[in-house]
């Protein structure tokens, strides 16, 4: 049985302004034309020009390609929302998001129906967190909106399979339908009607198996198995006309192994497209046989040293149109040759600027692009290939415009034990290059990587006059299997050194001043910032964790899931020894000050975390400061929030670590 759990049932509050947040008018520039930005002010922008929140988040663009649906920043917070882009009558439509749902991207089902897959999280009697996980859909043309699957019992029913090329209202989702392990434990597949909620279930769900997938005709084809004890993983899988389900691939988790990835199933053949690393140990694209396991040809092979990250496929499944490279160097190939026309167009047009083709409509011929820089976020654009220009549709944050901000560029160092690293290097505008006040800055996850793209943490700490160092140390993704695996054993270890010998790198530049160094960090990054205080006491002279983990066994043991196990694996594979390397348990060690910050209403790292850390801080006479915010998620989402983070930030390390 699943440990005991009071079932929370989260109201939807509908509390947007229809008003608010129509596309900005602007006449339809040449492609070739730079966007007129706004009239600069003053440097450094201020707090809450870096705060602002984006115009919008998982921008996409309607079948018909007449409207944009996304999530909106709107009045300092977040709005799901529907805006047309072409016919200025009809008003756009917008939903808030209740403070205790996340959502996670937005889906279009036809031309007047979105889903939106959210997420909330429930600490249970226990003491132990949940997350929850449904899905709601919006009505472009009444407003509706629908639960989906709300009436099921599980923890997890947000998961969309399948959605439909035709213009109608049903879609494939997954769900649990009890907490008790038995028959209705193991998510089933549901046929479900947007419009109406109501839905039936087409696939039953079977012992250990965590997910299934569908074809483009919505076919359930496949499911993903996991065995917890055994750690054992197997890929399931039946052909076109139906039938059984039959073993085709299988992984030990344990060894970090892992089943195929299928991301298209080629119609009138057991035949599809499938992810899954080389002899290299990097990820490219194969055309597989599902029934026999047998590779057929190589599909597509990323260029030397890079690998396949994700596919981007047509609408209607019929067509891998490209692939994005996986890391931080990683674009879009298109293999679609009017796409791949196009992407030479805007890259010719837009000169040092970068256009990022991001949805498109059915029939492909208008498209969402972002504009930006690598230090600017640059703006959102509509593009109909009929008529051959591009129309700003906004800023994606109005206050800074399309400026570049602090230069910002790649490096490489060697680590101690001779490992190649990479690390974004973004260095203050206004001032020169040397002997600088450092800002190391580490990224979450630790299985993620920062890349030369904006980053509204680091442009603001440059503006303040510091040199921002962000290392992709051992275990970070994009550099293939090996260099990830070099991570397992290494957290709070050579993970941590690879930090520090960015610092020393930086410092042997003549970019860093040693004596000025403090750490930086969210999430992962903000575990690494308050170790590196207690592995290196010396080396640094603040630090500032932001939503981070003090307790390392706690954070494996929040938010239990479905998948739990499969994620503790993970976790259990970096570290041997998780007491070992939990600062809250080396406080003893800390000489510098620590600033802590946290939103109550994090859904991924426990704010516990935090207030655990200053009650020991302040327990062993350490200098200590905690900023609990009661409204701010993991990825403060309200600009209030994003205000009370960055004034925070610069007030402690005008304190501590002054940059004049």
């Amino acid at each position: 049985m699943r440990a005991g759990w009071r079932w929370l049932i989260v109201g939807l509050a509908v509390t947007a302004s229809h008003a608010a947040l129509a596309a900005e008018p602007a006449a339809a520039p040449p492609a070739a034309a730079a966007p007129a930005a706004p009239a600069a002010p003053a440097w450094p922008p201020s707090v809450a020009d870096f705060a602002q929140i984006d115009f919008v988040e998982d921008a996409s663009i309607s079948p018909n390609g007449r409207y944009l649906a996304g999530i909106f920043g709107f009045a300092g917070r977040q709005v799901i929302g529907i805006v047309p882009i072409i016919g200025a009558e009809e008003k756009p439509i917008f939903q808030g998001i209740p403070d205790k749902l996340t959502t996670d991207g937005v889906m279009w089902v036809n031309d007047n129906e979105i889903i939106v897959p959210v997420t909330a999280q429930e600490e249970i009697d226990a003491g132990e967190n949940w997350y929850i996980s449904r899905a709601i859909s919006l009505n472009r043309t009444t407003g509706k909106v629908q639960r989906l699957l709300w009436n099921l019992k599980g923890q997890h029913a947000g998961q969309v399979l399948w959605l439909p090329h035709d213009g109608s209202s049903e879609v494939l989702m997954e769900g649990q339908d009890s907490i008790y392990e038995g028959e209705d434990f193991w998510p089933a597949v549901y046929r479900v009607n947007v419009s109406t909620a109501g839905y039936q279930k087409v696939v039953a769900g079977r012992v250990d198996v965590r997910g299934w997938q569908a074809d483009a005709t919505g076919t359930v084809r496949m499911a993903y198995q996991h065995n917890d004890e055994k750690r054992i993983s197997r890929l399931l899988y039946r052909g076109e006309g139906g039938g059984l389900f039959r073993t085709i691939d299988r992984a030990d988790t344990g060894k970090s192994e892992s089943v195929i990835n299928t991301v298209m199933f080629m119609p009138g053949s057991d035949h599809a497209l499938t992810i899954h690393d080389d002899d290299k140990g990097l990820s490219q694209i194969y055309e597989t046989d599902l029934a026999t396991r047998t590779d057929i040809k190589a599909f597509y092979t990323a260029p030397a040293g890079k690998e396949v990250g994700s596919a981007r496929i047509a609408r209607d499944g019929s067509a891998l149109l490209g692939v994005r490279l996986a890391g931080v160097h990683g674009k879009t190939v298109w293999l679609d040759p009017a796409f791949a026309a196009l992407q030479d167009q805007f890259d010719k047009a837009v000169g040092d600027r970068r256009a990022t083709i991001i949805s498109y409509s059915a029939d492909r011929t208008k498209l969402l692009v972002i504009v930006d820089r690598e230090n600017s976020p640059g703006a959102l654009y509509y593009y109909d290939t009929q008529i051959g220009t591009m129309q700003r549709i906004a800023f994606i944050n109005k206050a800074l415009g399309t400026r570049p901000l602090a230069p910002v560029k790649m490096v490489s160092y060697q680590a101690r034990d001779g490992l190649a690293i990479e690390a974004v290097l973004t260095v203050p505008r206004d001032r020169e290059a040397k002997n600088l006040p450092i800002i190391m800055l580490p990224h979450g996850g630790p299985w993620a990587a920062d890349g030369p793209n904006y980053d509204y943490w680091a442009q603001f700490l440059a503006s303040r006059g510091y040199v921002v160092m962000q290392p992709n140390f051992r275990g970070s993704t994009g550099y293939g299997s090996e260099f990830e695996t070099k991570g397992e054993g290494q957290m709070g270890l050579a993970m941590q050194d690879d930090i520090t010998d960015g610092l020393a790198w930086a410092v042997k530049q003549g970019l860093a001043d040693p004596r000025r160094a403090c750490i930086v960090g969210g999430s992962y990054g903000g575990y690494a910032a308050m170790w590196g205080l207690a592995k290196d006491p010396d080396l640094y002279r603040c630090a500032i964790s932001i939503a981070g983990v003090s307790n390392v066994r706690r954070d494996v043991n929040d938010f239990n899931d479905i998948d739990a196990t499969s994620g503790k694996d993970a976790w259990k594979r970096m570290s041997a020894d998780f007491a070992a390397i939990s600062p809250i348990n080396a406080v003893d060690r800390i000489k510098a000050p620590l600033l802590l910050i946290h939103g109550k209403k994090d859904g991924r790292v426990d704010f516990h975390q935090s207030t655990a850390m200053e009650s020991r801080m302040r327990a062993a006479g350490k200098k200590v400061e905690l900023l609990l915010l009661p409204e701010a998620d993991h990825h403060f989402g309200r600009q209030a929030d994003r205000e009370a983070l960055l004034g925070a930030i610069e007030t402690f390390l005008r304190q501590h670590n002054p940059a004049n």
